[in-house]
């Protein structure tokens, strides 16, 4: 006497009697609810950097390298070398210079790398002349309109910029040069304007720095000090001093 084949496995539709129906809750993520650990989950696995996350921190590396000189102009760098001093890939070291060749800050070599531009005397004029063609009215006509209490929202990043300034870091007072001049301009409401001043700035900043750090302490401090001149001109609204100051800070 054979006994009968069980019933077949079922995918869907009613479930066979007998057999309890299981009930799935939703995740509580779904439903906006805080999702509370286990009381005892072992921990989790440390998550490896994502790519744009560590693209950005080779980003800023090289960044740091070409501002101190580490990277010299003329000089040509593969990408393969550069990933190995940094311990990374090959592929985020090509992203990242892939933007600074945007940048105007490295030159693509066929078949061997990349090559640190140099900046003249003449690109800097030139860069100047154009930051003072955009900036300058802009900020001179925002200022005949916006309240004066207004410009007291930019002190924290002109604090920031000095406190910087103090170590002499130049790379990170890139940073914080160019986020001052950022919020600046941003009170114009032209977004545009920000992104293409924001991009001319950045390509002044590869000007040489002076090899003794007390003296590009002083310079970096001379520039920060600017920044807090020109704010306090702007709160009392003498669009003379304003202009004066934007005009020697941006071709000094």
């Amino acid at each position: 006497m054979h006994s009968e084949p069980p019933p077949p496995a079922t995918t869907g539709g009613t479930p066979p009697a007998g057999r309890a129906v299981e009930r799935t809750e939703p995740d509580p993520a779904l439903r906006g609810e805080p999702v509370r650990p286990a009381r005892h989950a072992r921990p989790r696995e440390v998550k490896q950097p994502e790519r744009h996350s560590v693209r950005g921190q080779v980003l800023t590396a090289l960044r740091e390298a070409l501002l101190s000189g580490e990277l010299a102009p003329g000089v040509v760098y593969s990408a393969p070398a550069l990933a190995e001093r940094l311990g990374v890939s090959a592929t985020p070291v090509r992203e990242a210079m892939q933007r600074l060749v945007s940048e105007g800050a490295v030159e693509t070599v066929p078949n061997r790398g990349f090559r640190v531009a140099e900046c003249s005397d003449r690109d800097l004029a030139e860069l100047a002349e154009i930051r003072l063609l955009l900036e300058v009215p802009s900020v001179l006509e925002t200022a005949r309109t916006m309240p004066p209490e207004c410009w007291e929202s930019l002190r924290p990043y002109a604090d920031e910029a000095l406190a910087v300034a103090d170590h002499g870091d130049r790379a990170a007072y890139a940073d914080a040069d160019s986020a001052f001049h950022r919020a600046l301009l941003e009170l114009t409401g032209n977004r545009q304007l920000v992104a293409i001043a924001t991009d001319i700035q950045r390509r002044t900043q590869r000007r040489p720095a002076p090899a003794v750090r007390s003296l590009r302490t002083e310079q970096l401090l001379r520039d920060a000090a600017d920044h807090v001149a020109l704010l306090d001109a702007l709160r009392v609204r003498d669009l003379t001093t304003v202009e004066r100051l934007m005009r020697a800070h941006v071709t000094a």
